[in-house]
């Protein structure tokens, strides 16, 4: 293959140019506000005060309904301005009526911002995923994303750190989950509201991926929030859920979800499908492989035979916002995790080293994630 063409010099960059790559380099620089700003909004109640005014509210009436100090008050318009204009919520500014001084604005619900409601049982509350939103910007994540550089420069050795969250916090991400109860809390909640989110799209959109299954295991399922949920709109099918026994002996029985403690790189229970949601991105491609060769050993003793189901980022998007979605969350298991997100190719790769002969990728209505049923 010829290398790419030489670039023509350009002349120099005219004061507008200049100007529109400083702004653009000011969102890179300050980029990590536009986490910040919405888990503030989450940690307030804003988008459950906007959802309890109807969906609209107003920002006296915000004011009045959410804890912030009266001298702090004159900023909050500035964090809404910002999170409006950001698309997390709508504006619209409405006329005075006469009785005040200024026109006053309003904020509405957004699609995002539905998805932050966590007040109900309504259909806002079933798809809140603020849990997940508050991990994910929590300063654990925040501190170990400092470390990228630093990481990337460190050669390889004993004495190496494993990913940038153990440079900075001396222990890998699991190890920090297992000794910091509130981190933990707050990690299992995540976990717990990202599967009722993926799994009642799932479920609603794409059920006939369970048709014929009449035994299911979810590997690395954690309290079995997806099993649950499975066997719930599934009752025909045996749900069980394999972990490690620190998890999976501490679960109380209920009569739903069978847990079995064990090592998913040594073992998975038979069952008609093997189940892996968010799971495999976490490992590297060797472990995957591994993994995959017992998921085919579990699935191979039924008759007929089973089959793998994987719920996963599939790289590679026509939409810009959503290829930069995956792309971060690429990022995110580097500085956090051994593992990756991976493009269909990889995916292809891994399924043959695994001894999978078939695969079939349906991407979920259009998201960052994919449906990927893997057969023997």
């Amino acid at each position: 293959m010829s290398p790419p063409s030489m670039p023509v010099l350009a002349m120099a960059a005219t004061g507008a140019e200049l100007m529109k790559a400083e702004a653009e380099l000011w969102c890179h620089n300050f980029g990590y506000l536009k986490s910040v700003a919405p888990r503030c909004a989450i940690k307030l109640g804003i988008p459950n005060a906007i959802h309890r005014h109807g969906g609209l509210a107003s920002l006296s009436e915000l004011h009045a309904a959410i804890p912030i100090a009266a001298s702090k008050r004159p900023c909050l318009s500035r964090i809404m301005a910002f999170l409006a204009a950001s698309g997390l919520f709508r504006e619209e500014i409405v006329p005075s009526d006469g009785t005040a001084a200024v026109a006053e604005p309003w904020y509405h619900l957004t699609a995002a911002s539905r998805l932050l409601v966590d007040d109900d049982d309504s259909t806002e509350g079933r798809n809140c995923v603020s849990q997940l939103f508050t991990s994910c910007s929590s300063p654990f994540y925040f501190t170990a994303s400092q470390n990228l550089a630093e990481w990337l420069q460190e050669d390889d050795g004993a004495a190496a750190s494993r990913t940038p969250f153990t440079m900075a916090h001396g222990a890998d991400f699991y190890d920090v989950v297992h000794r910091d109860a509130a981190f933990a809390a707050c990690f299992d909640e995540a976990m717990g509201s990202d599967s009722r989110f993926v799994l009642e799209i799932v479920v609603r959109e794409y059920g006939e991926v369970l048709a014929g299954v009449t035994s299911l295991v979810d590997v690395g399922g954690h309290n079995g929030t997806t099993a649950r949920a499975i066997a719930k709109a599934f009752p025909h099918v045996r749900c069980s859920v394999l972990d490690l026994p620190r998890v999976a002996d501490a679960m109380p029985a209920d009569g739903t979800v069978e847990f079995v403690a064990g090592d998913m790189r040594e073992f998975i229970p038979p069952a008609d499908a093997v189940l892996f949601k968010f799971v495999l991105h976490n490992w590297s491609d060797e472990d995957c492989v591994q993994i995959l060769k017992r998921s085919k050993e579990a699935i191979c003793t039924r008759e007929p035979k089973g089959k793998v189901v994987i719920t996963e980022v599939v790289l590679g998007c026509p939409s810009k916002e959503t290829l930069e979605a995956q792309l971060l969350m690429d990022l995110c298991m580097m500085v956090v995790l051994e593992g990756k997100e991976r493009t269909e190719e990889t995916w292809h790769k891994i399924f043959l080293d695994a001894w999978f002969t078939q695969y079939k990728i349906t991407p979920i209505s259009g998201t960052t994630r994919s449906l990927i049923e893997v057969f023997p």
